[in-house]
């Protein structure tokens, strides 16, 4: 890679894999910390567990600054990558277990107990950190990098080891997440049952501690915890069934790692973690308002659909109580619009979208005032008064409603009534004695 290449043609490599051995490796390293990240955070998510992982994480600090200042003590080298996250990965257990105390043998809730763990624990770490910076020899050098991660630092055994991390963890999710699944979605039932859910719980807190730990040196104490949790959670935009759900946040999971160390490649003046982060939430944005069934303007198009069918089966409700018998055609006259209008708070231009619509499915024909309902429309329309008077009836025979409070509900009811539930309907109120009870 030229020194003099643009940042573009950097990124181009990076993405390509072509930046150098060095950007392959923390690449390729980082890419599989984040699909085991999206995995586990999937079952962090249904567990209720994204606090306890956030805890978790600023809990391992302490645990990185002792184990230095024992490696030191007994002349290992201090900044040895295993000895570090041994530390780490005890550390964060000892959150867990506190946690976990505190809740079982106090009148504590857990929301309080995290907030003691995390901060009591972050607190430890961090005046542990400064005091090792102070006192300690160079060989501290680097040590506060977990706090905030440094990628570009990682050697290729560090690589190494933390990407056999994260396959081990997705390999040990594919071979008991129906396990996983039963504890997420119905403890009780596999309690009663015989499973053991104390240790299945503990099983998926250890594996997030596992890529916790795995993702500090490149991701960092603080941000690890977004690479656990936003994947999991762009994931459910998307489906809802768990096998999808794990795939598509291993997806997101792998990509943020992948495009964030390409993105930090090409601009080495970003953090790699931050930026792993950053794209991990660009795609959660992105998810956010483009999912069909739980974005935000597949749920905004959703309803707006559903006012302009509304809307609109009201005003061909208005033209059929104006006509006589089986008429085929229909005109709006100026006194529906006004009574549309006043009534229903239409504006000009939305009465026009309400015509469009209709026009395009041929309930109507013509333009301004001579717009006439067509046959279809006629129909459509007695369908409409038919379904309020059916589920009028229904109201007051069988809900015992008051007959003057039904109208609000059947108002907002009789519009989505399907054909399976109008016959169902239809003969329960065909069956109904004369007393209104409910048929035998």
């Amino acid at each position: 890679m030229d020194a003099h290449d643009s940042p573009w043609q950097i990124l181009l490599d990076a993405l390509l894999l072509q930046a150098g051995f060095n950007s392959l490796v923390v690449t390729t390293g980082t890419a599989l910390l984040g699909g085991a990240a999206g995995l586990v955070g999937v079952f962090a998510l249904l567990r209720r567990r994204s606090l306890v992982a956030d805890a978790m994480s600023h809990a391992t600090l302490p645990g990185v600054a002792i184990a230095f200042l024992v490696a030191t003590g007994l002349e290992v080298k201090g900044l040895s990558l295993p000895v570090l996250l041994f530390g780490a990965a005890s550390s964060g257990v000892l959150g867990v277990l506190a946690i976990d105390a505190i809740v079982r043998f106090s009148r504590l809730r857990e929301d309080a107990a995290i907030g003691i763990v995390l901060s009591v624990f972050f607190g430890a770490g961090v005046v542990l950190i400064s005091w090792i910076q102070v006192n300690s020899s160079s060989s501290s050098a680097g040590i506060d990098h977990f706090l905030e991660g440094r990628a570009a630092s990682m050697l290729p055994r560090d690589t190494i080891v933390m990407a056999s991390l994260a396959v081990g963890v997705a390999v040990l999710i594919a071979a008991f997440r129906r396990t996983f699944a039963l504890v997420c979605f119905d403890e009780p039932f596999a309690r009663m049952t015989g499973w053991p859910t104390t240790m299945i719980d503990l099983s998926i807190l250890m594996l997030m501690v596992v890529v916790t730990v795995a993702g500090l040196q490149a991701v960092g104490i603080v941000l690890i915890v977004a690479l656990l949790i936003i994947p999991a959670v762009t994931a459910r935009f998307w489906s809802d069934r768990l096998s999808n759900i794990l795939v598509i946040a291993a997806i997101v999971g792998t990509t943020s790692g992948y495009a964030g160390t390409a993105i930090s490649t090409a601009f080495p003046d970003l953090p790699t973690g931050a930026v792993i982060v950053l794209t991990a939430t660009a795609i959660f944005l992105a998810s956010l308002l483009l999912a069909p069934n739980r974005g935000v303007l597949g749920h905004a198009l959703r309803r707006w659909r559903l006012r302009m069918r509304i809307e609109s089966d009201h005003l061909l409700e208005a033209v059929a109580e104006h006509i006589a018998g089986d008429a085929s055609e229909a005109p709006i006259t100026p006194d529906i619009w006004r009574s549309l209008h006043r009534v229903r708070g239409w504006s000009p231009w939305f009465s026009q979208l309400v015509l469009l619509r209709l026009r395009r499915r041929g309930l109507a024909t013509g333009r301004g005032t001579d717009t006439v309902v067509t046959m279809a429309g006629c129909r459509r329309g007695r369908e409409v008064i038919r379904n309020h008077a059916l589920w009028e009836q229904y109201l007051v025979t069988h809900a015992d409603i008051a007959p003057n409070h039904v109208d609000w509900s059947v108002d907002q009811v009789e519009h989505v009534l399907s054909t399976e539930l109008i016959r169902r309907l239809e003969r329960d109120l065909n069956n109904a004695s004369p007393y209104g009870d409910a048929p035998s």
